[in-house]
């Protein structure tokens, strides 16, 4: 009996382990089912969407993180630009941005 609890905690904390993780690195807002079949298949594809992002990220040798590149990717879904022109184009966006309509506070 003993060894039977034993199991089910270290199981048990497996599993708590692996929703934490879900919740911290997929974009997993809620469930949109209920049946077992739903919650399976849209992890299974919050997972394969991650793990794709991350093998593009290798492959392009891209600097951004991979929260950043999910975060321009939902942006920029339905836009016709080439995946790498387009993070590459984020960076000297950012690099290129200033400050034009504010005021310096030394510039009395």
């Amino acid at each position: 009996m003993r060894l039977k609890l034993q199991n089910c905690i270290r199981k048990d904390g497996k599993l708590s382990f692996f929703f934490k993780w879900i919740k911290q690195h997929l974009r997993v807002k809620r469930f949109y089912g209920t049946s077992l079949n739903a919650v399976k298949t849209q992890i299974w594809i919050a997972i394969s969407t991650y793990v794709l992002i991350a093998i593009m990220k290798k492959e392009l040798k891209l600097s951004q993180s991979l929260y950043t590149i999910l975060q321009i990717l939902s942006v920029t879904i339905f836009e016709k630009t080439p995946i790498f022109q387009l993070l590459s184009n984020v960076k000297e966006q950012n690099e290129n941005y200033t400050f034009s309509n504010t005021m310096s506070l030394f510039d009395l």
